[in-house]
């Protein structure tokens, strides 16, 4: 996102906040007793949170938003005696409450794995996002989204993957509250904490993968990819370059995550100017995934300065084609 389109887009939701009657319920908790797990409408994890604090007593605070009708929930957990602190922030909301933001719409995410359809960002502070198929709440899908604003280096590896799993069992306490039909997954025995790799085109393993033939490649000049782990995270990307060059980007966006980019692109149709965007309709809380290819400013589709080069827009049509297929494929999308 642009820096002018997000100034824009946050004034302009700080205006729809105040114009939509946005109701707040505030709510504030200094135990650690057995009302904790009454917390977010008894959606808060709690033996995952008091796990983060390696055991000690917590506080809790929070309120609940309502926007356009649906409820959200939004909590915080901190140790009782400890001001300054690690922050644990949950947030639980009906898909069609709320657009994406934090984790499940960071696209240098990894897979939550396990199971889930979901987000973890290890990057400068903690993060995990959980869609749920809900067909009993608005948007027939369930939030749920965990983070803490302490850096990763200030936090052991366990505090770590506890933020997933106060993401993911917070899910299913939710879920089983909201009688979702959706599949859950299994508590995380780790987090895929991998950083973008850089590799040679033909040795693609993981969202760059089956995406581009080496006819394509060559026609392109494409000698590199940089990617993360595949799986079923809420937005990722694919990108691809000629050695240092980057040549364009892929990104695959589901759920909330394609709801918040469609409603952008839309609102400033300026910032993706000679972008190649395609749909697919994936059902449940995914609802309509979103994939985007964007070419690097300046340069055609084979590196070339300016306007000089060849821009096959014909491939790279296809090669977008080939990205919505095989990450669409992996979140149980038909194909696009």
């Amino acid at each position: 996102m642009t820096r002018l389109r997000l100034s824009l887009y946050v004034g302009g939701l700080l205006l729809a906040l105040v114009a939509g009657g946005l109701t707040w319920t505030v709510w504030s908790r200094d135990t650690d007793g057995e009302d904790l797990a009454d917390r977010c409408q008894g959606s808060l994890a709690v033996e995952e949170a008091r796990e983060f604090f390696y055991g000690a007593r917590l506080k809790a605070r929070g309120h609940t938003s309502d926007w356009n009708g649906h409820d959200t929930q939004w909590c915080s957990v901190s140790a009782e005696h400890d001001d300054g602190g690690p922050v644990l922030k949950l947030r639980v909301s009906p898909r069609a409450a709320y657009r994406a933001s934090g984790p499940a719409a960071e696209a240098s995410a990894t897979p939550i794995g396990h199971g889930w359809t979901g987000s973890f960002v290890s990057g400068y502070s903690p993060g995990a996002a959980v869609l749920v198929d809900c067909r009993t709440v608005a948007g027939a899908g369930l939030l749920v989204t965990a983070e803490t604003s302490t850096k990763s280096e200030d936090l052991t590896a366990r505090q770590v993957l506890q933020v997933a799993r106060v993401a993911t069992e917070s899910a299913r306490r939710a879920a089983g509250h909201a009688k979702c039909e959706g599949v859950l997954g299994e508590r995380p025995g780790s987090v895929d904490r991998t950083a973008w790799r850089t590799k040679p085109v033909d040795r693609s393993t993981g969202t760059c993968r089956d995406v581009m033939t080496g006819r394509e490649a060559a026609r392109l000049h494409v000698t590199d990819v940089s990617e993360k782990p595949a799986g079923r995270a809420l937005t990722e990307e694919c990108e691809m370059s000629r050695g240092k060059a980057h040549l364009f980007h892929m990104t695959a966006y589901y759920g909330p995550s394609a709801e918040e980019e469609m409603y952008l692109d839309g609102k400033y149709p300026g910032t993706v100017k000679g972008a190649y965007t395609r749909t697919a309709a994936c059902g449940g809380a995914i609802g309509t995934a979103y994939f985007k290819l964007e070419r690097a400013k300046g340069k055609a589709a084979d590196g070339a300065a300016g306007t000089q080069g060849t821009i096959d827009s014909a491939a790279l049509t296809r090669i977008l084609t080939s990205y919505a297929t095989a990450s669409g494929k992996r979140h149980g999308c038909p194909t696009p």
